[in-house]
């Protein structure tokens, strides 16, 4: 059975409705009445039989003002009550509500007014407390089994701050001017050094190696990793930010403009055809040996045909069809039917492979344009001179790419074509001399920097113990703190729900990490490229490419079709519409919906990430294949969309020269899907493998090259209470020349009197340089 296209929109997010969904565990359901009890039992008191949606703006400042107080007090208890009431607040004080857009108006207009009133920096006042419980602390590390009850202040407290930074962060079109303004002031309060001299995610980095070292295995990793990734995406920016960031760094730096828009492009993509499974290659093969008598006897027939074959057949059904066209010697190697069919695209149709000499004439829609503009890099001109001069004129010249004297015509016009798709690329500065402006991600790595390696591998365990590869293991990190109940379930229904919501608990974590690593490389290659190579390092060393490797090591239509989720428990639909009663049927059939958007959302950033740790890294690409992951990259096209296939073929191109022969020619199909949708790059021998970059090199040479340039950067630019007498001699001459003297603006008026009383007036003891001192 042939899967379907996938109708997916990627964003930085999902809709508002899921990502707060999300946020909830579905055995924290009967907390929702709790926090409701709480407040109305307290508002009682206070607003005496009226209803908060009837008191006015400044009655209800009055009241935030009377909790922000309440949260002052001592009694632990007394404080919880509060949290819970302000957490009901947030939530848009649903018993009031009749509709989920009611709750979601009043959840929005009650967060910034909570915003408003201090309540967000109270709270992380008491957050920093609780990581610092010392006695919860142990008595979690104690216990043989934690549960919920575990961390109830914490998930409270992480609850009302995610809702007030996903609230804030998303726009809508009715805000008012205030509203705006508040945004932006908080992006910037979030963003900056405000507490305790660093941002406010560097906390909660701080919050996931506490848990990874076992030292709190009672905080909520769930609503951590999710409050992490919702800040540093409201603080740092999301893709059609960053694109515009890169937009004016260019024009800044007068540099020419993006050939396009890459987000654009890939949402006009459109998705191939799926590999075919082992059995269809099998049933092909079978009619192909049946079929090959008759295919002779018809074949007049069948050519006269071909083009209303090909106009008449659905393009994205499987390749029978044209496997009956086809020649007796283009199948005879009984190779290529086992290859995925990636061969037909919307924006680039081919039409069916035509025998070899089949005129030109009688192809069908042949595509107009390729997807994406070419692209040269520098150091490619620079080879491809210097491979013509060692030709024709016997000696190079370096990396000058404007000298052609002595070159054939025919290389004039290549070096021409060549600058003209030339990637002019951002240029950073090396020396450590530059005035570094203090934006987000400068202030956000500046902070990381000291423990970036702890941070890179708890988050690389935590994306480990919650992929559904992994096994079950004694000393792994337990992640279900925050989703195991204190009495495990009895009845078989029980059991289901809570095998439910352990499925999207783990996979709500893994979105989490895969975006956050992927929006801290992407901000971090546009602030500074090293800072992008010592996240990317740290990430290689800590085994980030088999990991991903192994998360794709699995059935990746069944977990891109998982429903693990009850959509009559979600919030805000569980706070508003009565419960139906669930049955084991109802749980089996979960949604309607055709692929859940989480898992998709969670492959293509991991693929994303694979794509940055591996590219012009050809160790790290050695490792792609050390580690097999053509196969599995192969398996993961059987997904019809375009942005994540565009991802697997870019990941399997840049590869292909290492594979072999035999591997590129049993796999033609996906050659040509990887021409058709991943970018050209003029001099770039993939398909072929006779480019230098295939021969053997030293993997570990490369690397370490990499990390020294780095650590020079890091100890130019960072390392400011270095001592003067440890600093290294600059013993370059070209560096000592180029330094720049300040000279008084009188001085070339006097130069030449300098000259004569400095230098040559003065004696010089040659002889002396010879005597010894």
């Amino acid at each position: 059975m042939e899967s379907p296209n996938l109708e997916f929109e990627y964003g930085d997010s999902d809709t508002l409705t899921a990502e707060l969904s999300e946020l909830y565990s579905y055995t924290e359901e009967p907390e929702f009445a709790l926090n409701r009890d709480y407040f109305e039992e307290d508002f009682r008191s206070h607003a005496r039989g009226r209803r908060w949606t009837e008191l006015t703006v400044d009655e209800q400042k009055a009241y935030v003002m009377r909790l922000l107080d309440a949260l002052e007090v001592t009694d632990r208890d007394k404080r919880l009550k509060v949290a819970r009431a302000i957490l009901y607040l947030a939530q848009g004080v649903f018993d009031e509500c009749d509709t989920e857009v009611d709750v979601l108006h009043w959840s929005r207009h009650n967060i910034f007014l909570l915003y408003d009133m201090g309540i967000f920096t109270a709270l992380l006042e008491l957050l920093s407390m609780e990581m610092d419980n010392s006695q919860a602390c142990s008595s979690a590390v104690r216990k043989p089994a934690i549960s919920l009850a575990d961390s109830t202040e914490l998930r409270v407290l992480l609850s009302i701050m995610y809702l007030i930074v996903e609230t804030i962060r998303v726009q809508t079109e009715d805000d008012r001017p205030e509203w705006r303004a508040a945004r932006e002031a908080f992006k910037t309060e979030l963003g900056s050094p405000l507490y305790n001299g660093e941002p406010f995610a560097l906390l909660l980095f701080t919050m996931v190696t506490k848990f990874c070292s076992m030292n709190a295995p009672h905080f909520p990793m769930k609503k951590v990793l999710l409050l992490l990734w919702k800040t540093v995406l409201f603080t740092l920016g999301g893709f059609e930010e960053l694109q515009q960031m890169k937009v004016r760094a260019r024009e800044r730096l007068s540099l020419p403009p993006l050939p396009e828009d890459s987000i654009k492009v890939v949402r006009a993509m459109r998705a191939a055809s799926p590999p075919a499974s082992a059995m269809e290659l099998i049933e092909q093969q079978q009619q192909q040996k049946r079929g090959r008598r008759s295919r002779r006897e018809n074949k007049l027939y069948i050519n006269q045909d071909s083009l209303d074959t090909y106009n008449e057949r659905d393009p994205f059904k499987n390749d029978d069809a044209r496997d009956e066209e086809e020649d007796p010697e283009d199948t005879d190697s009984g190779i290529e039917g086992e290859v995925d069919p990636l061969d037909r695209d919307v924006i680039i149709q081919p039409p069916p492979p035509p025998p070899p000499l089949r005129p030109p004439t009688e192809r069908v829609n042949f595509p107009k344009g390729l997807p994406w503009a070419p692209k040269v890099r520098e150091k490619d001109i620079e080879h491809f001179l210097e491979t013509s001069r060692n030709k024709f004129i016997g000696f190079t010249l370096g990396s000058d790419t404007k000298t052609l004297v002595g070159l054939p015509r025919p290389i004039h016009e290549s070096v021409k074509t060549l600058k003209q798709v030339s990637q002019q690329t951002l240029h950073f500065d090396f020396s450590g001399e530059e005035e570094v402006e203090e934006t987000p991600a400068e202030i956000l790595y500046v902070g990381m920097l000291p423990n970036l390696s702890q941070y890179v591998i708890a988050l690389l365990k935590l994306l480990l113990a919650a992929a559904p590869t992994s096994k079950a293991k004694t000393d792994s990190i337990n992640i279900l703190a925050d989703v195991l109940p204190e009495e495990m379930p009895i009845t078989v229904l029980q059991s289901m729900k809570l095998g439910i919501d352990v499925n999207r608990h783990k996979e709500i974590i893994v979105k989490a990490i895969s975006a956050l690593l992927l929006l801290l490389l992407k901000h971090f290659k546009l602030n500074h490229i090293y800072q992008f190579e010592i996240v990317s390092q740290h990430l290689v060393f800590a085994n980030c490419i088999p990991l991903i490797l192994k998360f794709f090591n699995q059935n990746i239509m069944s977990y891109i079709s998982a429903k693990n989720s009850i959509c009559v428990l979600d919030f805000p639909h569980c706070v508003v519409h009565e419960m139906p009663e669930l049955t084991a049927e109802s749980l089996e059939a979960g949604d309607n919906n055709q692929f859940c958007w989480r898992n998709l959302f969670s492959c293509i950033n991991l693929l994303r990430i694979l794509n940055k740790l591996t590219k012009w890294k050809h160790s790290r690409t050695m490792m792609l294949v050390v580690f097999k992951s053509a196969p599995i990259l192969k398996r993961a096209l059987k997904v019809k969309q375009a942005m994540m296939q565009l991802y697997v073929l870019k990941l399997l191109k840049i590869q292909t020269k290492y594979l072999g022969r035999q591997w590129r020619k049993s796999n033609m199909k996906t050659m040509s899907a990887i021409y058709q949708k991943v970018r050209h790059r003029l001099n770039d021998d993939w398909a072929y493998g006779n480019d230098i970059d295939a021969r053997p090199w030293d993997f570990q040479a490369e690397e370490c090259a990499l990390r020294e340039s780095i650590e020079k950067f890091n100890s130019r630019r960072y390392d400011k209470n270095r001592n003067g007498d440890f600093v290294p001699v600059d013993n370059c001459l070209q560096s000592v020349l180029g330094q720049r003297v300040e000279l008084p603006d009188d001085f070339h008026y006097s130069y030449e009197m300098w000259l004569e009383r400095e230098v040559f007036s003065q004696p010089i003891q040659w002889e002396g340089l010879l005597q010894n001192p």
